[in-house]
């Protein structure tokens, strides 16, 4: 299977997709490709009156389909068939979305769209083995905890991972009964619209999934506020995190899930197996360029072995093959944006100036489009801008500690708590600490998620509300009822 293609003769789905059919709209946002930076397309805008057409459609389709009251088993089996048809149509799912994004499209076909496709069938099977519970009540009454589908879920997902985010949103409401109106990134939208092409085809019901593209501000804003939205399901930065809920409490009161923002760290102990702790650490920082919420760019390490532990990264990272995204052969993704650049660019350069040691990289790479040098940088201070903020790309930086509780404290973010990475082979010392480390997610003698969709992800403090994936998404998107009977 060959999926290098060339970018300028991919055919594009044009416009919102609603009620199962596209919607043609104006275009109104410019779209460049990060890989040669060129403008390609216009990503419409949805405006208010779009998106009451959205949830409309969503909400008539719920009554006509009666989707959340069929015998169970037939909502797994049309997700099931869906999940088929994103398989049979890997490839053209995989240009789709390698054109607009930074995920190389070598990786796309066993890697996001095959997991995606994974996601939804493990949904699926939730349908009809999940339900409400008998409890415990005197002989004169009969106690029930119900649930039942929240309605039109309302869900907005990022640029960097669009196909594998747009599962994590769609497939959990679905197979719980929900109808959903999604927003993608106004970046990254096609691989989605295609994806909302497919479930038709799959025989959910048209409308079930609806598809309206536009930015924050304006259509993320209606989406989230909407009268008719009875759930929101958000991933995205801490700041839009915070401006949902702001909207949200300006508009009413409804259930969110919000995953945001991390700044990770990653603890290695000198009994730790090196090779294995590099080659984890290293991933993490070159996978998508570093633009992955759990992202590990905060390396913790032991200061004994902190300069072998540098050797060993500075030639994973020498060894990036960086090009365009619809060449098979790329291992290194650009960054999404040139106003992401300059943002990175920033915060790198404020580091230094505060007397950080720049170790390789901190400089754009000398080609095409928005690539980035994958960045090393230690003497940094539990204050400096490169520790606290979030940078969202190929930037890691170092911090070394003499005995546990400093390295706790180094890990402890003041304001993130998303993941973390512990490296060790002391087996006390990874229990003890996975229960002390401040994260949603802790991953130990590894860094980054496995297929194992049981897993719940979410994060502690400001890197959100709720959790996705695992057992914990399908109830969130039930409500639960109880009844009491008198007998």
């Amino acid at each position: 299977m060959t999926l290098s293609f060339d970018p300028n003769t991919i055919s594009l789905p044009v416009g919102h997709f609603i009620g199962g059919r596209l919607v043609p709209a104006k275009a109104v946002i410019d779209m460049h490709r990060p890989s040669d930076g060129r403008a390609y397309a216009g990503c419409p805008l949805a405006d208010e009156a779009l998106v009451d057409h959205a949830v409309e459609t969503a909400g008539a389709t719920l009554k006509t389909s009666n989707w959340g009251g069929v015998r169970p088993r037939e909502r797994t089996s049309a997700l099931q068939r869906w999940a088929d048809l994103i398989e049979a149509e890997a490839e053209t799912l995989a240009r789709l979305e390698a054109l607009s994004s930074t995920r190389p499209v070598g990786q796309l076909v066993a890697g996001d769209i095959a997991v995606t496709a994974e996601q939804i069938r493990f949904f699926a099977e939730f349908a009809d083995k999940e339900g409400g519970d008998l409890v415990p009540t005197d002989d004169e009454n009969f106690g029930m905890i119900v649930t039942e589908p929240y309605g039109v879920v309302g869900a907005i997902t990022p640029w960097n991972f669009p196909l594998s985010m747009a599962g994590w949103k769609l497939a959990p409401a679905l197979a719980a009964g929900n109808a959903v109106v999604l927003k993608p990134s106004e970046m990254t939208p096609f691989s989605t619209l295609y994806l909302a092409e497919l479930s038709v085809r799959a025989g959910l019901p048209a409308g079930l999934v609806n598809v309206v593209l536009g930015d924050g501000p304006t259509t993320g804003t209606v989406i989230t506020g909407h009268p008719g939205i009875s759930k929101v399901s958000f991933t995205g930065s801490t700041a839009a995190g915070a401006a949902i809920m702001a909207n949200v409490a300006r508009t009413g009161v409804k259930p969110m899930t919000l995953e945001l923002g991390g700044k990770s760290p990653q603890l290695v102990f000198a009994d730790a197996d090196l090779e294995l702790a590099a080659g984890a650490i290293a991933g993490s920082i070159l996978s998508n360029a570093g633009q992955a919420c759990v992202c590990g760019s905060r390396l913790i390490v032991e200061a004994k072995v902190a300069d072998a532990l540098v050797t060993a990264l500075l030639s994973r990272l020498a060894a990036i093959r960086p090009g365009p995204t619809w060449e098979e052969t790329t291992d290194y993704s650009p960054v999404i944006s040139e106003r992401q650049i300059a943002r990175m660019d920033g915060i790198i350069r404020a580091a230094i100036d505060g007397g950080a040691e720049c170790l390789t990289g901190g400089h754009r790479l000398d080609r095409d489009g928005y690539f980035y040098a994958p960045t090393l940088i230690s003497g940094v201070t539990a204050t400096s801008p490169a520790v606290l903020e979030e940078i969202f790309g190929p930037v890691l930086t170092i911090q070394t500690f003499e005995d546990e509780e400093e390295a706790l404290s180094l890990a402890d973010h003041p304001a993130y708590g998303l993941a973390a990475g512990l490296f060790t082979r002391d087996l006390s010392r990874a229990i003890r600490l996975t229960r002390r480390l401040q994260a949603g997610t802790v991953w130990v003698n590894r860094y980054g998620r496995s297929r194992d969709h049981i897993l719940p992800t979410g994060g502690y403090k400001q890197s959100g509300i709720g959790k996705d994936l695992g057992r914990e998404a399908y109830h969130a998107n039930r409500k639960s009822k109880s009844v009491l009977i008198s007998l």
